[in-house]
């Protein structure tokens, strides 16, 4: 962990306040970019990584957290990708990798455990700033659900299109679902540590109904996984329990949301048997490809031929579920490598939990936030391949680096 610090202080004394100062910037940049642009938060990150790494030791990566498996997943992946029946277009898709360097770039970015606190209160004003601006969206919606506003005004138009379904600034309305469940669930046990506990729970409710609004049923199972995880860990749940009555009862007065609600395992609901297709297909590939996969980016070119007639859709780039995903791309070694990243995540930030003392009330809030959002994430990509949106996949390799600034922190402050 020493080793990631130096990333920090650079090499020069001399530049470490000038470094400082624009990291802090850049972190502020990197919380609205997560809220609201994907093309602000990768640049973003390509500026933080080019910072921290200018003059600093390339030794500190081998000793960062979750290196081991981070590594070998990607490495795996490029073997699948040069072995499929495309090289080409699987190397292409291979790219995909890139984002999982955010889980270090954050990780060196935050000096200190009071650092890691004030990015995840940055990211989670921007996101409920966005969920603000979707609830908006869904209320502003006119009747067809899509294109209703006059031409004379682009910028409404595009911004209500499709806002049937809240997006906020997302093309889609599962990306800001997937989003919205990490930040929630990162932040639920922290609410009591703001100055205004009553305003950031006020805040997260506004975020809450705008995941309802979304009508994504993958990350409504989710967000209860999360806060299950949540309160099964925090010590004062009445804050938290008080949340999940109202939030329960607001989702049940709403009607769009109450009918997506009774969906839920419905075997004639043609998504649900969409997904079911999927899994059949995707365990049929599998099944004649288990080492090495098809490669990445391959599902769309072989899909047609493996589903089975049931299936609604016949043409699809994902199967809708992480695990099965990885499994088709890469084999069964893949998905073991990717399984080993959230095993080794899971356990360090469980031994991080453990040694953080009763009195450290905000940074044990903050370890158990970062807990609860990845669970979140793992149960929401089983309906979703949520590993191959960069939005979300980019808010939760962030979530997951906070416990182990906290733990640099409390070695620093025991050294």
């Amino acid at each position: 962990m020493s080793a990631v610090s130096e990333v920090v202080r650079g090499v020069l004394p001399g530049e470490r306040p000038r470094r400082a100062h624009l990291v802090d910037v850049l972190l502020v940049v990197l919380a609205l970019g997560l809220a609201f642009s994907i093309t602000l938060s990768e640049l973003t990150l390509v500026v933080l990584a080019v910072v921290l790494l200018s003059g600093a030791s390339l030794n500190a990566l081998r000793r960062a957290p979750l290196t081991g498996p981070i590594l070998g997943f990607a490495g795996w992946t490029l073997l699948a990708a040069a072995l499929s029946a495309e090289p080409a277009d699987s190397l292409r898709a291979a790219k995909s990798l890139l984002p999982l360097a955010t889980f270090w770039i954050v990780l060196a970015a935050l000096p200190s455990a009071a650092a890691a606190w004030r990015f995840a209160t940055m990211l989670f004003v921007a996101v409920i700033a966005a969920a603000l601006s979707s609830i908006v969206q869904v209320l502003g919606c006119p009747a067809s659900g899509t294109y209703g506003w006059p031409s004379q005004a682009p910028v409404i138009g595009l911004f209500f299109r499709g806002c049937a379904r809240a997006h906020a600034f997302f093309s889609i309305y599962m990306t800001l679902a997937g989003v919205l469940t990490v930040v929630l669930m990162l932040m639920l046990a922290s609410l009591n540590r703001f100055a205004r506990a009553g305003l950031a729970a006020a805040a997260w409710l506004v975020g809450a109904v705008a995941l309802g609004l979304t009508l994504v049923r993958g990350a409504w199972l989710g967000f209860v996984v999360g806060t299950g995880v949540t309160l099964t860990l925090v010590r004062r749940r009445l804050l938290a329990v008080a949340l999940v009555v109202v939030l329960v009862a607001a989702a049940l007065a709403m009607p769009s949301v109450h009918r997506r609600l009774g969906t839920i395992g419905d075997p004639a609901d043609d998504t649900t048997r969409d997904r079911l297709a999927m899994l059949v297909g995707g365990l049929r590939l599998v099944g004649e490809h288990p080492v090495v996969g098809v490669g990445p980016g391959q599902v769309k070119r072989l899909y047609p031929a493996y589903a089975p007639p049931e299936a609604l859709r016949r043409h699809t780039s994902h199967l809708h579920n992480t695990p099965l995903q990885i499994a088709v791309e890469r084999g069964l070694v893949g998905l073991g490598l990717w399984l080993w990243i959230f095993v080794a995540f899971f356990v360090g930030a469980g031994r991080i939990l453990r040694r953080l003392p009763a009195t450290a009330t905000a940074d044990r809030a903050l370890v158990i936030g970062a807990l609860a959002s990845v669970a979140a994430f793992l149960v929401s990509g089983v309906f979703e391949y949520n590993f191959g949106d960069t939005e979300v996949l980019l808010v939760a390799l962030a979530a997951m680096a906070l416990p182990f600034v906290i733990e640099r922190d409390l070695e620093g402050r025991a050294a």
